[in-house]
């Protein structure tokens, strides 16, 4: 079977943006979630959320060419073109064999919310025409590849938060299929809006934490009350390892393993079962490796955080074999489909670094969140070989291993 590298990284999210301050960010237990300022949450009973801050759009677009995609497609062209410009392509690489795969849980909700509005205040000949080319998920990869004249495969994985991790998984398996030589995986998310905060809070998904916004996510607490919505975008160039060695590549990583499954259980409820076979599946694909480290799901929430502890129990065989594991949700909130790209870039930056990004806001400990989460403190750890979860409403699971090369 072909060998995956990964020769180019890129993210951003709320507490850095790109992928050096962000991971600075994360490691030092920076805190990005605070109250609500892309709308007047005045009215909701959820004002918090990890914002992406200080960005221009213009950065990466025409000016002109803003209004006509969502801020998800902005994030995602940020992290695009810092995983591009990482990768240091020269000359003579052939774009046709150089493909896409973009992921988004939600894709463009700012835009539709607007859009609807505009509709029923306005009527319908006052919707903007770059409304739906502005909106739609693959729209990502549209843009992307665009700005990068990537001509290879185009496709979109929208699997809810699974969806970065999917995309990852989705571009290996064109590569191993000779489907390209290169494949960028571009996830981004921006769903912190009216419909967006209301939707999920009317599910009670989200911490109600607003006056400690700072503390609202506490991953594997035991007074973790939901999880806290962030935004952001991760991107990473994938390359068959040969291609990648003739062109003298820096390579940060080989994905060995990834794994897929469905829980066939519950809509937004998650199964032990469905993430334990995700991960086997992953595991066994890297030849069941001593595995270092784990970024896990992580959400904040009761039953995610309870049964992804158990899983990684099942998995290694109980308490004591299981191995470091952290989640960083309580830095940058949960990015939805973008979750899966950022985390697998923080991932491999820690395996760069060997450090091991610390689980803040851990002050109660829950008995059923027993594993070491690494608490509050970075820390310092060879690491060879890492794991990144990620598990989506619907029963949707994703599971990715990189080891050092």
């Amino acid at each position: 079977m072909r060998r995956i590298v990964v020769t180019g990284i890129g993210m951003i999210n709320a507490v850095g943006n790109d992928k050096e301050s962000a991971f600075k960010a994360i490691c030092d237990g920076v805190c990005g979630i605070d109250t609500i300022t892309l709308f007047d949450p005045s009215d909701y009973s959820v004002k918090i959320a990890g914002e992406v801050k200080d960005f221009d759009p213009v950065s990466v677009m025409e000016a002109r060419e803003v209004k006509k995609a969502d801020r998800f497609i902005h994030l995602g062209l940020k992290a695009a073109q810092e995983a591009m410009a990482d990768a240091n392509f020269g000359e003579g690489i052939d774009m046709e064999r150089f493909g896409i795969v973009a992921a988004s849980g939600i894709g463009g909700l700012p835009s539709i919310e607007k859009s609807s509005i505009v509709l029923n205040e306005r009527g319908p000949r006052r919707i903007s025409p770059f409304f739906i080319p502005g909106a739609l998920v693959n729209m990502l990869g549209g843009f992307v590849s665009i700005a990068h004249n990537v001509k290879g495969p185009n496709l979109s994985a929208v699997t809810a938060c699974a969806a970065g991790t999917h995309a990852i998984s989705e571009a290996a398996k064109t590569i191993i299929c000779h489907g390209a030589e290169r494949m960028l995986v571009v996830a981004a998310e921006s769903a912190i809006t009216g419909v967006g905060i209301g939707g999920f809070a009317a599910m009670k998904a989200l911490s109600t934490n607003n006056d400690e916004a700072q503390k609202a996510s506490r991953p594997f607490d035991a007074n973790r009350n939901g999880f806290v919505m962030g935004e952001g975008a991760g991107a990473l160039v994938l390359e068959e390892y040969e291609v990648a060695v003739a062109r003298g590549a820096n390579i940060y990583a080989e994905l060995v393993g990834f794994g897929e499954s469905g829980d066939a259980n519950h809509i937004t409820t998650p199964s032990l079962d469905g993430p334990l076979r995700a991960m086997k599946a992953a595991y066994v694909m890297a030849g069941e490796p001593k595995i270092d480290y784990v970024n896990a799901h992580g959400t904040s929430t009761a039953v995610n955080d309870k049964n992804e502890t158990a899983a990684l129990k099942e998995l290694f065989g109980g308490k004591e074999k299981c191995p470091s594991i952290s989640s960083t949700k309580g830095q940058t909130g949960h990015c939805l489909g973008a979750a899966g790209g950022i985390e697998a870039v923080v991932s491999i930056m820690a395996m760069r670094d060997g450090i091991i990004p610390p689980t803040i806001n851990y002050e109660t400990p829950d008995e059923n969140c027993d594993l070491d989460i690494v608490p509050n403190v970075a820390r310092k750890a060879e690491l060879n070989c890492v794991m990144s979860n990620s598990f989506g409403f619907g029963g949707t699971n994703g599971v990715v291993i990189f080891k050092k090369i």
